[in-house]
Formats: structure tokens, C-alpha cells, sequence
């Protein structure tokens, strides 16, 4: 094997390393309060020592960001290859399937986010993080200008669809982490169905129409 091949191999070797920590410590995170997570814990469930981890990460903050940076590339995969002109009813069930697949893993990352966004040595982190999400962003407007176009949606800001959409995942979310209200809903994957079949019906033009003509009588 030549200098070159090693070198190569040697990469290799420090990605894969560095997707199994990070793995592993989403794995932790989720099964254990983020805080209490160290990365002397880390790196035992990784079987490598503590000074390995800080040759890939410099904080466990940046883990968090990283690991934010991947739920939005994860969600890109699913958004870039649609066209406008392609059904748009199942790119909505789509989006939803993806945020309420693992509504742990979501409600972890918006606690995450929130513990970053006041961090300075992580603003490169951050702002990448914002430009993906706000490429996300912008395929979904176009999706939702599409649909308004056909007549399809109620014609405002495709900004308000989408924090509606978001708003109604949020609170979804919000609903299986209650103490009170998870006990109450008896099947989850009928309710995140239901919650599905709201996505695609919320802000249809025909839909809203009927409201407001209702109102009037």
C-alpha cells in the first residue's frame, strides 16, 4: 500500500470514526438528559478515549449543531428532488412522516438549537445550519406556490402555509411529551395519520371557501 492509499484509508477511517460518535452520542442524548451526557461518556460507548473525541469535535455543542446540520440534510434528501409540478399532497404527508417519525429525536433538537443559538464559537456551524434550512424553505415555497397557482390554496404567504405546517408538528410533538395528553392517545400512528390528513387539508382555497361562506349565512 503507497503513501497515497494510506493517507486515503486514514480518512476514511476518521469519518467513519466521527459518524459513530456522533451516532452514538444522539443515542445518549435521547436516552438520557443532553446535559448530563459528557463526553467522557461519549467516548466509553464509543470505546475511544475522551482526547479522541476532541480530535473530531471541539465541544459537545458542536455535536449538537452537527447533529442539526444532518436532521436538515436528511430532510433536504426528501424536498430537492420534487418538482413543483409533482404531487404536492405527497410531498406534505412526506415532510410530515419525517418530523413525526421519531418525535423524541425532534423535540430533542429543538432543545438543542435552543442551547447553541447564544454560542459564538459556533456561529459558522449556525449559519450553515440556516442557509440548508433556508434552502429547505425554499422548495417548499415553491411547492406552495405552485398549489396556489392551481387554485389549490388559500392565496397568502407561503411563509404562513409553512409555520402552519410547522406550528401543527410543534404542537403534535408537544402533545406526545405530556405527561397528561400521551395517555390519552390510544393509538399514535392513527393519530399522526389524522394529523397527515389535517397537513394536506389545512389551508385548501375550496376548504376555506366553505368557512367563510358558512360565516356569512
Amino acid at each position: 500500500m503507497d503513501g497515497l492509499e494510506k493517507a486515503t484509508l486514514r480518512v476514511k477511517e476518521f469519518r467513519k470514526r466521527k459518524q459513530l460518535i456522533l451516532d452514538t452520542a444522539l443515542r445518549l442524548f435521547l436516552q438520557q438528559d443532553e446535559d448530563r451526557v459528557t463526553v467522557e461518556i461519549i467516548a466509553d460507548a464509543v470505546g475511544i478515549g475522551k482526547g479522541t473525541i476532541y480530535k473530531h469535535f471541539t465541544s459537545k455543542q458542536e455535536m449538537y449543531v452537527l447533529l442539526l446540520i444532518r436532521y436538515e440534510e436528511e430532510l433536504a434528501e426528501i424536498l430537492q428532488p420534487v418538482h413543483p409540478d409533482d404531487d404536492k399532497d405527497c410531498l406534505v404527508r412526506a415532510y410530515f412522516q419525517f418530523r413525526m417519525a421519531d418525535p423524541a429525536r425532534y423535540a430533542l433538537f429543538d432543545r438543542l438549537e435552543k442551547k447553541c443559538a447564544q454560542d459564538g464559537s459556533l456561529t459558522r456551524l449556525i449559519e450553515r445550519l440556516h442557509d440548508l434550512r433556508e434552502s429547505n424553505v425554499l422548495q417548499l415555497e415553491k411547492v406552495i406556490k405552485a398549489r396556489i397557482s392551481e387554485g389549490k390554496l388559500a392565496d397568502v404567504s407561503p411563509s404562513f402555509h409553512i409555520a402552519a405546517a410547522w406550528a401543527l408538528v410543534h404542537g403534535a410533538v408537544g402533545l406526545c411529551s405530556s405527561g397528561f395528553y400521551k395517555d390519552r392517545i390510544e393509538n399514535k400512528d392513527e393519530f399522526f395519520n389524522f394529523l397527515m390528513d389535517l397537513a394536506v387539508w389545512m389551508g385548501s382555497r375550496s376548504r376555506l371557501k366553505t368557512c367563510e361562506e358558512a360565516e356569512m349565512v
